[in-house]
């Protein structure tokens, strides 16, 4: 289920409430299974990353604990369902640990926990909560602070879990391929949706256009009403009391539409084409002996909007430093055009101070700003980015991740640049305000820097992508598609990996005997089946993570979905065959 909504609508408390960590006003929650949740504020037990993964691993611990007892207590019943229990979670979890930290990009597991940074301790985070062997996934943003192929790897994973998931994120990509239900949450209610992302879109707009026939109906029926009701007193006689008794219902109804004001933003600064705005040549940079980037050429004119790729740690955060004049180059040269005014949207979202009230934050103690060539009141600049006359008194520290965006992004429309520099801006902010910067980004007549890992994004609006491909090689690509067929191609030429034998797993008790003629022949079948359903999966995932599948042929995903949930267990099931078979050689 993929949850949706404004921020602020109240996405994050829901989940916390559904989770346990808030209490609701009023109802109860029900759970049945083990929850694994990762929130927007994760907290952990333990110093070191190894420690906080074995508290959450305890389950796995007790389970085998719990088979060996009934074992030794003779109770084959509750020893058989420990052990189908055991074969379906894994006998063993330590590979499995390590496999997740390293594909989502968290620390290694002797890092101290209180010297992480904001993005490491959410990896850590969503690595719990996936090893936690959940029958119930709650996820807000999981994607924040994940490189382009961690998401890719996560957007797999969730497509097999075999249990439930509740997901808030702003990956379009990711709730394409993973969701089969959207909810979203509006004015106090939630609204189910059945089907996928898209799905949602057409639905949402069919709904919304009949509430508004209704709620026009509504409104029209309680002008005639009122019309009556404002004639002559000999007009409200004892009989009609009925209709004055239906007029003050009409008007105390709840309108089934809240008709929520939607904004948009103009980014232009009039910057003439051709020009130059920022060349990079030769440009080298590092820290002690290792080499982010060498010798990297490139220009930037208007109209540009350059994508950034690369894991995390790649140097991509020292590159915009350089850019902006804030680092110094290694080697090379950094040429800015005349009259170049830069504005920064920086990870971290600084630049705000938590002890500011909205008001103050947008206007800088003054009651109006300079928009274009006209002065506007404050309070009218941020009704335009949705923030009501209710919120202006509110400190800034009090706002949830996304409406904090939203107001460097009402600051940063003040400041009439022509060059701007965005680090992962699609962190916290809802879908809505997401389209409309992507709207913005794409009518702006300068030049953009854009650090992100939200792949639709760099798919709609960057036109030129730089690519951080290890050893201090940062590559040019025409768009994040060309640079995809580029890795796979050099994956294809080193040829793949060995599939993984079978982790040992303790055998049940049972006698042992050899393997008959048709066991043999099966086992001696079973590694090149395997080698082919992994052939496949990997080729369902490729079409999973590829966006033209979700433009052009989105028909095919809820059975590509499918798909690869039946090769997920066919694999498993084929290697606990395997184990099963060379037990009995």
């Amino acid at each position: 289920v993929g949850l949706v909504g404004a921020n602020g609508s109240g996405k994050s408390t829901l989940l916390r409430i559904l989770g346990g960590t808030v209490e609701s006003d009023f109802g109860e929650v029900c759970l049945e299974g083990r929850l694994g949740l990762l929130d927007q504020e994760p907290r952990f037990t333990g110093r070191t990353v190894a420690e906080a993964m074995a508290a959450v691993t305890a389950w796995h611990r007790a389970l085998l604990a719990d088979y060996q007892a009934a074992l030794e207590a003779g109770d084959f019943e509750a020893s058989g369902r420990l052990q189908d229990e055991l074969d379906r979670v894994g006998w063993s979890l330590d590979h499995r640990v390590d496999a997740i930290l390293d594909r989502l990009g968290a620390p290694p597991p002797g890092a101290e926990l209180d010297r992480l940074s904001g993005g490491e301790r959410r990896r850590v985070a969503l690595a719990r909560a996936l090893l936690g062997g959940p029958d119930v996934l709650l996820l807000d943003e999981p994607t924040n602070h994940l490189d382009s192929e961690a998401a890719e790897w996560l957007q797999s994973f969730l497509s097999g879990h075999r249990g439930a998931v509740l997901l808030v994120t702003h990956d379009r990509y990711l709730l394409e391929a993973v969701a089969t239900r959207i909810v979203e949450v509006e004015d106090g209610r939630c609204v189910s949706y059945e089907g996928s992302y898209a799905d949602y879109l057409v639905a949402r707009a069919e709904r919304r256009a009949a509430l508004r026939r209704s709620e026009d109906k509504r409104l029209a029926l309680i002008a005639r009403e009122a019309a009556w009701a404002s004639r002559s007193p000999a007009a409200r006689s004892t009989k009609q009391k009925a209709r004055l008794q239906r007029l003050e219902a009409l008007r105390d109804q709840r309108p089934g539409l809240t008709r929520r004001r939607g904004f948009s933003m103009d980014l232009r600064c009039g910057l003439k084409e051709g020009m130059t705005v920022l060349e990079l040549h030769g440009v080298t940079k590092g820290f002690g002996d290792r080499v982010l980037f060498k010798d990297l050429t490139a220009t930037l004119r208007p109209g540009d909007r350059l994508g950034i790729l690369g894991p995390n740690g790649a140097g991509k955060s020292t590159l915009l430093g350089v850019m902006l004049g804030a680092l110094s180059p290694d080697a090379g040269e950094v040429i800015r055009g005349p009259r170049i005014r830069a504005a920064l949207l920086d990870q971290g979202r600084s630049g705000l101070d938590a002890g500011d009230t909205v008001f103050d934050a947008a206007g800088g103690g003054s009651s109006h700003v300079r928009l274009g060539d006209r002065d506007v009141h404050v309070a009218s600049f941020l009704g335009r980015f949705l923030f009501g006359r209710e919120m202006l008194e509110q400190p800034v520290s009090v706002l949830s991740g996304g409406e904090r965006a939203r107001l460097l992004l009402a600051r940063l429309l003040l400041q009439g640049a022509n060059l701007l520099v965005l680090d992962e801006p699609t962190n916290d902010l809802d879908l809505m305000t997401l389209r409309v910067l992507e709207e913005a980004l794409l009518a702006y007549d300068g030049a953009a820097v854009i650090v992100t890992h939200d792949r639709a994004m760099l798919d709609r609006v960057c036109n030129k992508v730089l690519a951080f491909e290890g050893g201090g090689q940062v590559v040019a690509y025409a768009n994040r598609m060309q640079y995809l067929k580029a890795r796979e191609a050099r994956r294809a030429e080193r040829g793949a990996s060995p599939a993984p034998r079978p982790e040992a797993r303790p055998a049940p008790r049972r006698p042992p005997r050899g393997l008959s003629w048709k066991e043999r022949r099966e086992l001696e079948a079973l590694p090149a089946h395997i080698e082919a359903l992994e052939e496949e999966r990997a080729g369902v995932e490729a079409r999973l993570a590829d966006p033209e599948t979700y433009r052009s042929r989105s028909g095919e995903v809820a059975a590509l979905g499918a798909r690869l949930k039946e090769l997920d267990g066919a694999i498993e099931a084929a290697y606990e065959r395997w184990a099963a078979l060379e037990e009995r050689l």
